[in-house]
């Protein structure tokens, strides 16, 4: 499941998500996008989105997080 689709299951739009874990909405947007890889991010980070968006396993931030090749393509 991808980011979005974490936040979106929450109800969260990326500013009420970037309000709790301390970010910009910006920086959100950017790990949504995948301008910025989700796999760069500290841990610190990292267990932010986890508290936020309520996952005990970090690891699923980064499923689904590589681009598709469909995606890739669509750039």
């Amino acid at each position: 499941m991808s980011l979005r689709e974490l936040r979106l299951k929450r109800g969260m739009t990326q500013q009420q998500l970037a309000d709790k874990i301390g970010v910009t909405q910006q920086r959100i947007a950017s790990f949504e996008t995948g301008q910025r890889p989700i796999g760069g991010m500290s841990l610190d980070v990292a267990l932010r989105f986890c508290d936020a968006l309520k996952i005990s396993n970090p690891r699923k931030l980064l499923d689904d997080s590589e681009p598709s090749k469909e995606q890739v393509s669509d750039r």
